[in-house]
């Protein structure tokens, strides 16, 4: 006996996908993914139409996708983040059906519990054996760990592992089982490895930006966090990813030996893994191929499911043991509610991702940025679209200073008596404006075109079309 189907086609026609369903896609490959315009393309061949994407996240790989949006095939999107190329679309009104975007840890809540509902979910597999036990570690295209994928597989009514590299049975590992999996299909190619990196995953060499990390580090130094057993996640901004070169001396110079590093892991925490900071990393998706070769390597180095990274609704979830995150923004206001869904005009060009999960969990969230990007001020008034409430976000971190949410009191005295510079958020955002002048504020008010739903519980705000 073996799951393995003969093509792509017959694999869709034998996972009883029909109109109207709900489909699912994981986004380990990044911008090198090739298994969502393949699905999409055959079932457009076969007729299918009205379906619902269910993905982890869209990049502009997956731009053939506006194009089965405008034939029919896709009436309905829900994901954790969006690529500028296909956000720009979205933004202009090109989908009829607002798009529901959640957090990583909202996402597998949501599947969870039942309020999504996958008809069919497409595992892109880097490895898989002839039953669907399937790996991210092994194979040509090893993406790494494949934990946005995880709930897809246990949750789905129907589950489709997609592979280009068949092995023997029993594979070893198996985060993905077969007895969670119907399907096996090989094709040719799944995607290009290579487009899990870009741009925004590596250390930034601007000046500016790496005085925001310097800073960003101190603060962490002086929160009463630094201690054995630290944890710690960054995300994949250039400045964030900076900060884990400027904690290396200070954890060096104080002797602490961190606990654990979160998230979506690079090789900048493979280094410190390797160096002894921390004692392990917990790794829901691979950042670059550094980090790809560490997971399948080093038992220190650990695979974990979206539920288990930041889900709400789980018993505990590792986002709950964080002690640091450090987060980028596109824009942040005078109540620290931060916005990384939509640009200063309104389009869409990213998501939460693990954004609003890793603020709501860690006991210290940094938000670095500069005072200002292109001549437009980063702290508005009040944010174009709310991606993570202020109450989650404790510390703003620019160039100039640092700003403190009133909320910790404890916190800014602390800071300031190690000799930071702390200013009032109002002070930062004078600052900037000696620079950028008073900016007019832009809310587009055409009709929804997304809702951002909190990890929490509820919408917490509405995106809206650029045309009216």
């Amino acid at each position: 006996m073996n799951k393995l189907t003969s093509n792509l086609a017959d694999a869709i026609r034998a996972s009883g996908l029909q109109s109207g369903m709900t489909i699912s896609f994981h986004h380990h490959l990044r911008n090198g993914d090739g298994v969502l315009n393949l699905v999409l393309a055959e079932a457009a061949r076969q007729g299918i139409r009205d379906l619902t994407l269910q993905a982890s996240s869209l990049f502009d790989v997956h731009l053939p996708l506006l194009d089965h949006i405008k034939s029919g095939v896709v009436t309905g999107i829900e994901t954790n983040y969006m690529s500028a190329g296909i956000g720009r679309a979205i933004s202009e009104g090109v989908l009829e059906k607002p798009v529901i975007f959640r957090s990583h840890g909202g996402r597998p809540a949501a599947i969870a519990s039942g309020r999504v509902v996958i008809d069919v979910a497409f595992i892109a597999a880097p490895a898989a054996d002839s039953m669907g036990n399937a790996n991210g570690v092994s194979g040509p295209a090893a993406c790494g760990s494949l934990g946005y994928a995880m709930p897809d597989a246990r949750y789905a009514k129907r589950v489709v592992v997609i592979t280009d590299h068949v092995m023997p049975y029993p594979l070893s590992p198996c985060p993905i089982e077969e007895t969670d999996v119907d399907i096996v299909v090989q094709v040719p190619s799944i995607g290009d490895p290579k487009g899990i990196v870009s741009g925004t995953t590596r250390i930034t060499r601007d000046p500016v930006g790496l005085s925001i990390a310097r800073l960003a580090a101190q603060v962490i130094e002086h929160s009463g966090l630094m201690k054995d057993g630290f944890s710690f996640q960054t995300g994949a901004g250039g400045a964030s990813l900076a900060v884990t070169e400027y904690l290396k001396p200070i954890l060096r110079a104080k002797g602490i030996q961190g606990s654990f590093g979160l998230g979506g892991i690079t090789g900048y925490l493979v280094d410190m893994l390797k160096e002894g900071y921390f004692a392990q990393l917990l790794d829901v998706q691979c950042f670059d191929l550094t980090a790809v070769e560490s997971i399948r390597d080093n038992p220190q180095h650990q695979e974990i499911s979206a539920e288990r990274y930041a889900s709400p609704n789980a018993r505990s979830c590792a986002v709950k043991s964080l002690d640091a995150v450090v987060l980028g923004a596109t824009e942040i206001d005078l109540d620290f509610n931060v916005n990384v869904h939509t640009d200063s005009n309104g389009y869409i060009m990213g998501g939460s991702g693990g954004h609003s999960d890793t603020a709501e969990g860690a006991r210290l969230s940094l938000i670095v940025a500069p005072l200002f990007r292109a001549r437009l001020p980063i702290i508005m008034d009040k944010v174009t679209t709310v991606t993570t409430r202020g109450s989650a976000v404790d510390v703003l971190v620019t160039q100039r200073g640092v700003a403190v949410n009133p909320r910790r009191p404890e916190l800014k005295a602390g800071l300031a008596a190690a000799g930071l510079p702390v200013l009032d958020i109002r002070e930062l955002q004078s600052l900037a404006h000696q620079f950028t002048g008073v900016p007019r504020a832009v809310k587009p008010q055409g009709r929804v075109v997304a809702k951002v739903e909190y990890p929490l519980g509820g919408i917490v705000d509405e995106i809206r079309s650029v045309i009216s």
